[in-house]
């Protein structure tokens, strides 16, 4: 699994969705009663984790139905991607940060501007990726904007970000995908990405 990853912290060898059920199991046989002992127990189980699967129990922590969406979780959520800075646990947080999109699009469009331009290339790709799995309700223009952003980006974890985050928008409107491919310069591992199920 460590060289998989190509990683240099510890692995138990404990798959994901096993990790997930683990952590499920044990919130809800002590569950946290406040967003707040939530985000104090993920953000201390992610910062003191000695291998990679503690991280992968600390973002699923902040899946739990009681943290959805939950505005206060943003500070660690962005500690999260900035830390964990590789592709697993980076896209291991995009669910959370799509739900507080969803749930709070005023407050994290800017939030998304600003990652989209941020030196980080983490901050980066999580901006371009955010809205993977939010079907029709993806704000189209965020998303344009997002991309357009890092088109000339030379990282491959940004142009494979871009590609996928287009390539998701087909499931809902590919016509929309095939204008903007046709309206802007890509790199070929986006265009290739965002092509793939358009025929």
């Amino acid at each position: 699994m460590q060289a998989y990853l190509k990683t240099t912290e510890p692995c138990l060898g404990v798959r994901l969705p096993e990790v997930r059920r683990l952590t499920t199991a044990a919130a809800t046989a002590s569950p946290p009663a406040t967003v707040a002992e939530l985000g104090e127990a993920a953000g201390e189980l992610w910062r003191g984790a000695a291998h990679r699967e503690e991280r992968y129990a600390a973002t699923a922590l902040t899946g739990l139905p009681l943290a959805r969406g939950a505005l206060p979780l943003l500070p660690l959520v962005e500690e999260m991607i900035t830390t964990g800075a590789w592709w697993d646990l980076v896209d291991g947080v995009q669910p959370r940060v799509r739900d507080l999109l969803l749930a709070h699009p005023e407050n994290l469009r800017p939030v998304l501007r600003d990652w989209a331009r941020s030196p980080d290339r983490w901050l980066r790709r999580s901006a371009v990726i955010a809205q993977l799995g939010a079907r029709d309700r993806t704000d189209t223009a965020l998303l344009a904007e997002v991309i357009e952003a890092n088109a000339a980006d030379g990282e491959f974890f940004v142009r494979t970000a871009i590609g996928w985050a287009l390539r998701d928008l087909t499931k809902t409107d590919p016509d929309r995908v095939r204008r903007f491919l046709a309206e802007h310069e890509l790199s070929p591992l986006s265009r290739r990405e965002a092509a793939r199920h358009l025929g």
